[in-house]
């Protein structure tokens, strides 16, 4: 591995970021899958990521932990907001605040300190919630922030974000995963999963995602604790 090109890759157990993650891996990178605990109420998604990474002993996993639960205004890590379990308009109440300015921030730090010029990141701007922080102006313009404000970046060596999913939609993503085999019986998208890791079958999250594998035309493997009729 000591040839190969560093990446940094935000990886939190679902679909998007598990695909992003192995399409870095497949590009030949060696990757560090950085999973934030954030005091998310969907927290199983860590125990989802390690069981993930079983498969791929060749990626080492940080998983970093900062409390959002302070900053709150989220369904997704406050529990006297419930998840809600139809369409929404607007930027939904899971919409976490600057979630992935901070998320990024912190893969930044990491590449800064393992000296890694590559950071991977699963937003997609189709088949997603409407969130501010999965648009491509935001991904280019904290790009050229931290290109900005690091020691390494100063020094010449140029920090790039990829989003290899921005454009695909989420079937696009799943096809795109089977092609590189991945097992996504181990990923969880869900934000209101049970203590055994089921999914709920009806949140924004778990929507995207049963439609992704039914326009994909591939069977969905994901353990649902409720199922539509």
């Amino acid at each position: 591995m000591e040839n190969k090109k560093k990446a940094i890759v935000l990886f939190s157990g679902g679909i998007d970021s598990a695909t992003t993650l192995i399409i870095a891996r497949s590009k030949d990178f060696d990757c560090t899958a950085l999973t934030l605990n954030y005091s998310q109420r969907h927290s199983y998604e860590i125990l989802a990521s390690k069981n993930f990474l079983n498969d791929y002993q060749d990626i080492r996993h940080i998983v970093f932990d900062i409390d959002l639960s302070v900053i709150g205004g989220s369904a997704l890590t406050d529990t006297n907001i419930e998840v809600p379990n139809v369409p929404t308009e607007g930027i939904p109440i899971t919409y976490v605040p600057a979630r992935n300015t901070i998320f990024l921030s912190i893969a930044a730090s990491f590449a800064e300190r393992y000296e890694t010029d590559d950071i991977f990141l699963g937003v997609n701007e189709i088949d997603y919630s409407g969130y501010p922080d999965c648009r491509p102006e935001f991904i280019e313009s904290f790009e050229k922030m931290i290109n900005l404000a690091t020691k390494r970046s100063v020094e010449g060596k140029k920090i790039s974000i990829h989003t290899p999913l921005i454009n695909l939609t989420k079937s696009e993503i799943i096809k795109k995963g089977r092609e590189l085999k991945i097992d996504y019986s181990k990923t969880l998208s869900c934000y209101s999963p049970d203590n055994r890791g089921y999914a709920c079958g009806i949140c924004d999250s778990c929507r995207f995602r049963k439609q992704g594998f039914l326009d994909a035309g591939i069977i969905d493997p994901t353990r649902y604790k409720k199922i539509e009729k």
